[in-house]
């Protein structure tokens, strides 16, 4: 059961309705993400923010979904998973990355096992990383802006993957093929 409002442009505060709306027109619908968030545009605002700046980081497609999936799949989020499978199928990622970020599987390259790693590491431990970890993640190929670029995409995860715990988010029609339940 739904414990938070999921808004629609009409319900929503005035400070929503112009977030909204850009919702929208990205989305060609309104995630009902976007409608849960839109009762603080504070946060909607916030949200809508870091994620366009993570689209805008360092990682490519792969690296991008491996970080979002391996951060949802940890926190359990029934809503951003399918989300982000969807996601990942329209930026042309390799199903089978999806679906073992989804089963909790080794990644196909040791660059992206790496990500995954210092992704759970960080999430895991919350930002206390050891030396030796840092050092791995660098022989990796990786560096001190990706280190920084997890910790964006986990302040954006943080915001959608505990709303929807708390708001019990359903799912959007486009990615309900994509359902998901964590293994336990």
């Amino acid at each position: 059961m739904t414990t938070l409002t999921i808004h629609t442009i009409e319900s929503a505060p005035e400070g929503s309705k112009p977030l909204l709306e850009g919702s929208v027109k990205a989305f060609g619908m309104l995630p009902n993400l976007h409608g849960v968030l839109a009762s603080s545009p504070q946060i909607l605002e916030a949200y809508q923010v870091l994620h366009k700046l993570f689209t805008e980081s360092s990682f490519d497609a792969e690296e991008l979904t491996v970080v979002w999936q391996a951060i949802n799949v940890e926190h359990g989020c029934n809503y951003c998973v399918p989300a982000h499978t969807g996601i990942a199928h329209s930026m042309k990622v390799d199903p089978a990355l999806t679906e073992a970020l989804r089963n909790q599987e080794a990644m196909p390259t040791a660059k992206l096992q790496a990500l995954l790693d210092m992704t759970l590491i960080i999430v895991r431990n919350r930002g206390h990383v050891s030396e030796e970890e840092l050092a791995a993640f660098y022989a990796a190929g990786y560096g001190e802006q990706q280190v920084l670029e997890i910790i964006l995409a986990l302040s954006q995860k943080v915001i959608s993957n505990y709303s929807n715990h708390i708001a019990n988010t359903p799912v959007d029609a486009p990615f309900k093929d994509f359902a998901w339940t964590k293994a336990k």
